[in-house]
């Protein structure tokens, strides 16, 4: 595995001044959080100020350069980051952007079919332990193969959305055509060939778009169609070709091989961001068969091409089904493995809660946190609710690690100031927290009642008064 820099390698290329710009005490607090990629170059304001320090900064930029360099498709706050990786196992470290996923528009959509696909993207949300999940992009098809059809497309859709553009054909006219229409978008140009790339590259160049290299099943000409590409100043992405159904080993393979070298063998030159096209499945798709099988199959090679390095999916069907598995489990895969999703600690109010309202705690864990908060919400219950800090740890992990203990419960309930919005002293502990309620009465002088080990339960528990039972 390449080392990653590390403090001492950074400092030396620091301003040296303690200043404290960046939000740390000194410049080797910074270095510290830069070699853990938790703070960005950016932050650390005289390198970028003052002309004294341009060496120092170029020669951190290439210091920090991750294995996988981060490209930016689209402009503004809609504009999406991918790549950027560092590591080829999450437990290394933790992957960086999770990966990207374009809806498919083909051109030949009359306009009014345009405005209702481009909302029904711009509209798939879904919210995920309190996070509100959503797509990426959308891709332009070209298949009508008319540049001049493609350019009109190119200029409805840009008056459409402001969302990230991926522009799709492989023939550079049509390319030209349609991000002619799309001025100081930045689109993803999708793609230079062996034959083509001069003048795709010549497009990307003029335009400052970044640009896919597609080379299928020939890893050894896709890196030296990137590392041209690369060195003409373009921001490249790879596609190594998709094969999916009986093919889809082979196309995962490619996939692993070129993260690997790029991450494990510090080959920069096929470190970029890798694009897959699960929507490729819909091509053995014949009209009148029932959608659903390639709705499932297209569902399938998004995972696998997630969960193997992919950086950016196109995709054809926004179906709720479809995207919900896959936005799932982006998600997960993306988080810190060693910062556990987690909420604020704190007293929440339900409804109306009074003095006589009961009072219920639960862990900070987000998972844990979101699923009692909707379930006290769909019983509708009026109460308090303690989120004590487990440091994201869910009531059973919680427990056993002693991160929920009888203090710690005990110390919230004082912290947040409780018995100031009570006349009871009853809390209402979970059930799985069953085994410390006796050390909990004694640490708060509370009653501690032990309430349902699932949080479904809560709201026959509160309203049938079971809580202020003798």
């Amino acid at each position: 595995m390449t080392s990653r820099a590390g403090p001492m390698d950074i400092y030396p290329h620091l301003p040296q001044t303690n200043c404290a710009e960046c939000g740390e005490a000194n410049c080797m607090a910074y270095a510290t959080k830069l070699a853990e990629y938790t703070i960005t170059i950016e932050a650390c304001k005289p390198l970028f100020a003052e002309a004294k320090y341009k060496g120092k900064l170029t020669k951190l930029q290439e210091l920090m350069r991750p294995p996988i360099k981060e490209v930016t498709i689209g402009t503004g706050e809609h504009s999406v980051k991918i790549g950027g990786e560092l590591v080829l196992f999450r437990h290394d470290l933790r992957y960086m952007n999770p990966t990207a996923i374009f809806i498919d528009v083909p051109d030949t959509a009359s306009p009014d079919k345009m405005k209702k696909r481009v909302k029904e993207i711009e509209n798939w949300s879904y919210v995920y332990i309190g996070m509100n999940l959503r797509l990426n992009g959308i891709a332009l098809r070209g298949v009508s193969g008319d540049p001049a059809v493609f350019a009109k497309a190119a200029k409805t859709l840009g008056e459409l959305t402001q969302w990230p553009i991926m522009l799709c054909s492989l023939d550079p006219k049509m390319l030209e055509a349609g991000v002619e229409n799309l001025p100081a978008r930045q689109p993803l140009l999708y793609a230079a060939t062996t034959e083509t790339w001069q003048k795709v590259a010549d497009l990307a160049i003029k335009h400052q778009c970044p640009l896919v290299a597609y080379t299928p099943g020939d890893l050894t000409a896709l890196k030296s169609l990137a590392t041209t590409l690369d060195q003409m100043g373009i921001d490249v992405v790879l596609d190594p070709g998709n094969e999916f159904g009986a093919a889809l080993g082979a196309t995962v393979d490619d996939f692993s091989q070129l993260r690997r070298a790029a991450t494990r063998e510090n080959d920069l030159g096929i470190g970029f961001p890798l694009l897959a096209t699960p929507i490729s499945v819909w091509g053995d798709h014949k009209e009148g068969d029932a959608p659903e099988l390639a709705k499932w199959q297209e569902t399938l090679a998004g995972a696998a091409m997630i969960t193997r390095y992919a950086s950016i999916l196109v995709l054809h069907s926004a179906d709720m089904w479809v995207q919900l598995p896959l936005t799932f489990l982006r998600t997960n895969l993306y988080t810190d493995p060693v910062k556990p999703v987690a909420v604020e600690p704190g007293l929440k109010a339900f409804g109306d809660p009074g003095p006589d309202s009961p009072v219920l705690y639960t862990s900070n864990f987000a998972l844990t946190y979101f699923t009692v908060e909707s379930d006290i919400k769909q019983a509708g219950v009026t109460c308090w609710l303690v989120v004590v800090d487990t440091e994201g740890l869910s009531i059973q992990s919680a427990t056993a690690g002693r991160k929920l203990t009888a203090d710690t419960v005990a110390e919230a309930l004082k912290e947040y100031k409780v018995e100031e919005k009570v006349k009871h002293r009853i809390l209402v502990s979970p059930g799985m927290a069953a085994r410390i309620s006796g050390e909990t009465e004694e640490a708060s002088g509370w009653t501690v009642k032990v309430g349902p080990r699932d949080s479904s339960g809560i709201g026959p528990y509160i309203q049938e008064g079971k809580w202020k039972e003798e």
